[in-house]
């Protein structure tokens, strides 16, 4: 059955390497357009198709290379409509890169057009790196689901991208260690197992991705880890026992899977040797401790014949300005040899600030480092891909150059603070990159991208793009400048800003926001409309309702005040009793999708973290239209009062006279009757409306990137 997505795509079994055939299989069951038929009968008569796919495996083309062409011989019936197309390749992955590139053609062909045809089915490519990867964040509270996990794994194949790594800080089960990602809902052995089965058949290759010294305040929290504590985050170095866990941890992750390549982190172990270890054994130059316990995990990989790789930003600020704008690395020059580092940098939008770091690292003798780029999932609800478009071609612009190339590339795809964001939403970046390292030009083809990108991900390229939007509400283009860049996270910072207290609110006091987000909104909105040619659309249903909610949230508290402060008690009523409430039902509804989303996507453990995020905000809403409507009825109460004191005093005032007003001491401008209790103003009051609001930071309007902590309150804890 062909749907509107494309042609029908037929593939012969009988005639495909055995090593592709899980594969595509695994492909053809889950297409989203449903156009991938399977067959292992020779008779095409009675079988509906447009175009007859044959994959052969060619010794003689280069590594990383594959070619297609139209089969102008083969025999399909004599049916002009149908035509035969052979993909040869040396690599298993460019197959299923060459299949996701023709259930691209395949929306662009529509109709019989043979000079489209010929130029969109016959071409040559090769991939640019050794090694095209994608690292995904599974510790920072959102834990993939073995499910997703392998729909990531079809979308890489058919991308190109030949390597997958999972970081998991603590999020793996290990043999007598209960409180090693204790209630985290780590990846227990059988599931490793099913993972790497998955990625093989499909031409991936899934690496190992933990930490060995910081980032590990997960497990040190626990009373019984507080013996391998140097402080909060870092391990204790110079330890026996800490060399015994760390190798249990590398042989656990390691022994599931295929790949003799194992990240190890190193990265950001702010402290190292500055806390138990000085109790312990005394002073030492931190320097010295951090190489002396590379030394020693290098040591553990080495027995168990693994390649290690590191994260490069050894030095000891840990500061985005040390790292990348400062000078060299400063640990890199005295590191052992055999271990591969991984310059990763996210910040930058012009070519030349990778350029000089890259050779930095093989000036101090890193002569093949990997450079890792990012999709900008953390601190956010969708992915920010301008910007990320942005600096995934700087780097790779960079990465490809043929006078200081580098043979590896890495994408990475982080969570943070809560893992809040659809890591789906990073997929445009997955095969923007993709599609950069099969270009050995500068620039990509955008429309074949596009087409692809609807092909194998059954969405919409542009919408997914557009719903970036919830985070730019100021349309300026990247500045292609050295500096070190990052893109607003304006959507999170709006949704958790305490309604009541609106204390971010001067930042964007200026701008129009309600009219941004419900243009968003609206378009959205039909967006997701259930359509047969992009079914995955669907998933903008995250970016849609955090727009519904901000275009009722934004400037609420400042209608509110103004009419507060005015004296508008109508105005404020209906603004509480249509707009707030409003609100709160667009909560709601975020709410629960996001549930159902996170649900689908991740194992449950983690979303306690957001839930309550939700649960404090719903209070909050409450309280607030509460504590209105309190007013609004006291307030009401109180002019009365005074009204009928007023009306009191002037009867009182003509049936005595001034005289005896006077004579008991009382005169027209001192009587407040009511108006004071124990020296306390009764009239009702809103505080929270008649505080001075004043911008953090003054100049940087809506160019911001908060977490939640600074954002959900202007109180610190504590």
């Amino acid at each position: 059955m062909t749907t509107s997505g494309g042609f029908n795509l037929l593939i012969n079994l009988a005639h495909v390497p055995a090593e592709l055939q899980q594969g595509i299989t695994a492909i053809a069951n889950h297409s989203f357009q449903h156009n991938i038929s399977l067959s292992e009968n020779d008779d095409l008569r009675d079988v509906e198709f447009q175009w007859l796919l044959r994959f052969e495996k060619d010794p003689g083309l280069c590594e990383g290379e594959c070619s297609v062409m139209v089969d102008s011989l083969a025999d399909t019936s004599a049916d002009y409509k149908r035509i035969a197309i052979v993909v040869k390749y040396q690599r298993r992955i460019e197959a299923f890169r060459s299949l996701g590139r023709i259930l691209g053609a395949s929306r662009q062909i529509q109709g019989s057009d043979p000079e489209k045809t010929q130029s969109l089915l016959n071409y040559t490519e090769r991939s640019c790196y050794e090694n095209l990867a994608v690292m995904i964040d599974c510790s920072r509270g959102g834990v993939l689901k073995e499910s997703s996990v392998f729909s990531l794994m079809r979308y890489c194949a058919l991308m190109g991208i030949n390597m997958m790594q999972l970081y998991t800080e603590d999020t793996f089960e290990m043999e007598g260690e209960t409180f090693f990602g204790y209630l985290r809902g780590g990846y227990s052995r059988q599931e490793l197992v099913n993972m790497d089965d998955y990625a093989y058949a499909l031409g991936i290759e899934l690496v190992p991705c933990i930490q060995t010294l910081g980032h590990l305040g997960q497990i040190l929290q626990w009373p019984k880890y507080h013996v391998y504590r140097d402080t909060n985050e870092v391990l204790l170095s110079n330890w026996d026992e800490t060399y015994n866990l760390i190798e249990k941890m590398i042989t656990t992750i390691s022994s599931p899977l295929r790949s003799k390549r194992i990240h190890i982190g190193l990265d950001e172990a702010g402290g190292v040797g500055e806390g138990r270890y000085r109790q312990i054994f005394g002073y030492e130059d931190p320097s010295r401790v951090f190489l002396q316990h590379v030394k020693r995990v290098q040591d553990i990989c080495k027995k168990h014949e693994l390649q290690p790789m590191i994260w490069s930003d050894t030095n000891k600020n840990n500061s985005l300005a040390g790292y990348y704008d400062g000078g060299t690395p400063q640990l890199v020059d005295t590191l052992p040899p055999d271990i591969d580092l991984v310059y990763w940098d996210y910040y930058h939008t012009a070519s030349q600030s990778y350029t000089a770091k890259i050779e930095q690292h093989r000036e101090l003798g890193c002569v093949n480092p990997w450079v890792a780029t990012a999709a900008w999932t953390w601190n956010r609800f969708w992915c920010a891909l301008p910007f990320t478009f942005a600096t995934i071609q700087a780097s790779c612009q960079a990465s490809k150059r043929k006078d200081h190339g580098v043979r590896n590339m890495m994408i990475t795809i982080w969570g943070d603070e809560g893992h809040e964001c659809d890591m789906f939403s990073s997929l445009p970046a997955m095969y923007y990159f993709a599609d950069h390292g099969y270009t050995p030009e500068d620039e990509i083809d955008l429309d074949r991208l596009k087409d692809c990108f609807e092909g194998v991900c059954g969405a919409n390229f542009d919408d997914w793009v557009y719903a970036s939007k919830i985070d730019q509400v100021m349309d300026a283009d990247t500045p292609l400048t050295l500096k070190t860049h990052f893109a607003p996270n304006t959507s999170k910072y709006l949704l958790w800003e305490d309604p009541f207290l609106s204390h971010i609110a001067p930042q964007y006091a200026h701008l129009d926001l309600e009219t941004h987000y419900s243009e968003i909104a609206q378009k959205l909105g039909k967006a997701i409309e259930f359509k047969e040619e992009y079914p995955e659309n669907g998933r903008l249903r995250m970016a849609y309702h955090v727009a519904t909610v901000l275009s009722l949230k934004c400037h609420l508290h400042s209608r509110m005040a103004l009419a507060y402060q005015l004296g508008q008690r109508q105005e404020l009523y209906e603004l509480t009793e249509s707009r707030l409430v409003d609100l709160q039902v667009a909560v709601d509804q975020l709410w629960k999708y996001h549930r159902s989303l996170w649900h689908k996507t991740n194992k449950p453990f983690g979303w306690e973290v957001v839930e309550m995020r939700y649960g404090g905000l719903r209070t909050r809403l409450v309280t607030m239209r509460d504590r209105l409507l309190e007013y609004i009825e006291a307030s009401e109460t109180w002019h009365q009062q005074q009204q009928q004191q007023q009306q009191q005093q002037q009867q009182a005032a003509l049936d005595t006279g001034s005289s005896v007003g006077s004579q008991n001491g009382f005169t027209g401008s001192s009587f407040r009757c009511g108006s004071l209790v124990d020296g306390e103003d009764q009239r009702p009051s809103i505080p929270e409306f008649e505080t001075l609001r004043e911008p953090m930071y003054e100049y940087a309007g809506c160019n911001l990137l908060m977490d939640y902590a600074r954002v959900s309150t202007p109180s610190r804890p504590g």
